[in-house]
């Protein structure tokens, strides 16, 4: 495995675990949810239709760990899943990744911070937008996958 994938480990931020293709699933089913969610929620509650964008991503990222029989562990999960499908997704998603950090940390912010912070309409269209893409990149990602370990059993 990946060396920075190793340094996670090490530091005890992911933990190895036997986890089911059906958790994989699971958790991409409901980020495509989230997503039908969001975009119900933009006329009546920006927060909670950003809100939703970012869970999807998170699901997202999370199936991605789970594919790869991974679990976020300890302090900052939210964090390590962006870490983990930044090593994993690589320079090609580079922006995604970006786009899903920033993300996690506006959510952080009017979450714990400034609840009732205004969200406006490009940012919020923007993170619909982002979050179904790295929905669709990881939901491929995984497919491809899948289909080269069939290949070489």
């Amino acid at each position: 495995m990946n060396d920075k994938i190793l340094k996670l480990e090490e530091c005890k931020l992911i933990s190895r675990e036997i986890i089911g293709k059906d958790q994989v699933d699971k958790n991409l089913k409901r980020a495509f949810q989230d997503i039908v969610v969001a975009r119900a929620n933009v006329e009546i509650d920006r927060e909670a239709s950003y809100n939703y964008s970012y869970l999807a991503m998170l699901r997202a990222g999370r199936a991605l760990m789970f594919f790869y029989g991974y679990r976020p562990f300890g302090t900052n999960q939210h964090k390590t899943v962006v870490s983990f499908a930044e090593i994993i997704l690589g320079k090609d998603s580079t922006n995604l990744i970006f786009k899903f950090d920033k993300m996690r940390k506006f959510r952080n912010k009017f979450t714990y911070e400034e609840p009732g912070i205004l969200i406006s309409e490009n940012d919020l269209k923007s993170s619909i937008d982002s979050a179904e893409k790295f929905i669709e990149k990881i939901n491929s990602f995984i497919k491809e996958k899948s289909s080269q370990e069939k290949l070489i059993k």
